[in-house]
């Protein structure tokens, strides 16, 4: 694993501060006047401001650049800082994107155009993977075996995110709707805790929770890798006009990370199990089993193809207005630039 430390996410008005009490500190040494200019003026010359983007347990790829440290060692030359923040699933990293905590996030296909649907800026340049991440899971010892038997039951799930979408496509599919059953709005890992302690009677899981929670006895009563959509690196785009380097550096490195996972699938499952706090049997399944990562990584018509299918859900809903607002995010949502410029190579080692 590589040395190197990473800066950790710190709000604004922190910064903020931070920067105050560092610049009464100098005043405090008694630094004449032109050494405190010449100082000042050598630290904005290397200061090539920062780049936050997340790593999250449901993106193996950023875990490994994470892990490798490559952004830090390719951007250091031109003085870029780099912040990582985890995501606990999408409807985070959305809030993140749409504060501006970060630059760049890992979403589901889902939560991505519904972010643009709802008006915020963003756009996908690229495609993590194509995963089986999603499932309908019930306790070891749960008599429910089927979607209908979910009639009337209490599931888990967290809003605004593929297992959502996947459990409101689950019911639709089995003749039910969401009035059908209870949905308790609770965090991934938290519904997973809900179902085990019996607070719920289901859970619409993610992976890799829902395979540690498989491993432990839940069964998955229900499947469908077309429910699931794809996974998308989004970013501001604010961030994409005043910065297309450090995104096209993130964009190489995601594409080194491809490459790399490819050639070491056990490493990448040792560092999803370290990360995740699984054990790496677990991890294994997750990498090799549910997450396609050989995927074209240009955002375009195969994700549209999906998301068009899931758009008129989220219009049912509630979630987004109508149908205009679905169909201008699709036509403005994909950015394939990126990805048709991705230069792996240019990624620097440690």
């Amino acid at each position: 694993m590589n040395s190197r430390s990473f800066t950790t996410s710190v709000p604004s008005p922190l910064k903020a501060l931070a920067a105050a009490a560092a610049a009464a500190s100098l005043l405090l040494t008694g630094c004449v006047a032109g050494e405190d200019s010449e100082s000042a003026a050598n630290a904005g010359a290397a200061d090539g401001g920062t780049l936050t983007l997340d790593f999250a347990t449901y993106n193996p790829l950023s875990l490994i650049i994470k892990d490798q440290g490559w952004l830090e060692e390719t951007l250091a030359e031109d003085g870029v800082t780099v912040e990582w923040v985890q995501s606990a699933g999408s409807n985070k990293a959305n809030e993140n994107l749409r504060s501006g905590a970060v630059d760049i996030g890992s979403t589901a296909g889902s939560a991505a155009l519904l972010n643009r649907a709802n008006g915020s800026p963003i756009k996908a340049i690229d495609v993590f993977s194509q995963p089986e991440w999603s499932a309908l899971v019930v306790g070891a010892d749960s008599e429910i075996t089927s979607v209908a038997d979910l009639k009337g039951k209490s599931v888990a799930a967290t809003k605004g995110t593929d297992p959502y979408f996947f459990l409101v496509q689950a019911l639709d599919e089995a003749g039910l709707s969401l009035s059908d059953v209870t949905v308790e709005q609770l965090q991934h890992a938290d519904g997973r805790t809900a179902l085990e302690n019996g607070s719920v009677d289901a859970w619409a899981g993610l992976d890799p929770i829902m395979a540690g929670a498989e491993q432990s006895g839940a069964k998955l009563i229900y499947r469908n890798l077309d429910f699931n959509t794809y996974g998308i690196l989004a970013a501001n785009e604010d961030f994409l006009e005043a910065d297309p380097e450090q995104a096209q550096a993130v964009v190489n490195a995601y594409e080194k990370a491809r490459a790399w996972a490819a050639e070491n699938p056990d490493e990448t499952a040792r560092i999803l199990a370290d990360v995740a706090g699984l054990d790496p049997a677990v991890a294994q399944t997750v990498v090799l089993e549910r997450s396609n990562l050989d995927v074209d990584p240009a955002p375009g018509d195969a994700q549209r193809s999906v998301l068009e299918k899931i758009g008129p859900t989220l219009v049912e809903t509630g979630d987004v207005a109508d149908q205009a607002k679905i169909d201008t995010a699709l036509e403005s949502l994909f950015d394939d630039s990126f990805v048709r410029s991705a230069a792996p190579d240019a990624v620097k080692e440690s």
